[in-house]
């Protein structure tokens, strides 16, 4: 374990939902799937919390459970694919249709070195993709962090560099950073 990290991760249907929290297993972190009903007086004490992918449009909808109260935590906390919609609308930025929706293999460029969560990675880099819908609002006191030529939002962050979103899934081996991506998360939640 690195040093007793605690980082669970919330199932919103995803079909990744267990490789994610497989890679962090494998990174030594004690980590669980809960559901997203999930109320925050439930929770063991976090160093982290990964909001999983979701079926279709829920990142529109907002049917993501509980995640609007768990994101009230006062921890690191990723958004993957529909849990990084749900995390742009939840603080003030928007989602919609993607004019081009991606599945499978595309390059990414980061944007501004692309932040903590994609450090020791390069500029370009391919990543997998499995979506529909994508953010077109950044919310307040985010950034964006990667781009591709399709997805202006591929990952964002706050300014505090507590909270991040990726369109992409590093949980998938095509993500040729993706373990490396997870691994810096878990950094980040050691070191808040």
């Amino acid at each position: 374990m690195v040093d007793g990290l605690v980082i669970d991760v919330v199932d919103n249907g995803g079909q990744w939902t267990h490789r994610e929290w497989r890679m962090l297993r494998y990174l030594g972190v004690d980590t669980q799937i809960i559901p997203n009903t999930t109320l925050v007086s439930e929770l063991r004490k976090l160093d982290g919390l990964l909001l999983s992918g979701g079926a279709a449009r829920v990142g529109l909808t907002g049917e993501l459970g509980n995640c609007a109260e768990l994101l009230s935590l006062d921890i690191p906390i990723l958004g993957i694919c529909a849990g990084h919609q749900f995390m742009a609308r939840h603080y003030g930025g928007d989602c919609g249709e993607a004019d081009n929706p991606e599945f499978g293999a595309m390059e990414i460029q980061l944007v501004n070195g692309g932040g903590p969560l994609f450090s020791d990675t390069p500029t370009n880099q391919v990543v997998w993709e499995s979506h529909n819908d994508e953010v077109t609002v950044v919310p307040p006191g985010f950034h964006i962090t990667a781009s591709s030529p399709s997805c202006k939002v591929q990952a964002m962050e706050n300014d505090e560099k507590t909270r991040f979103g990726l369109q992409f899934h590093p949980e998938v081996n095509d993500s040729e950073f993706g373990a490396k991506i997870m691994e810096n998360f878990v950094l980040i939640c050691k070191n808040a």
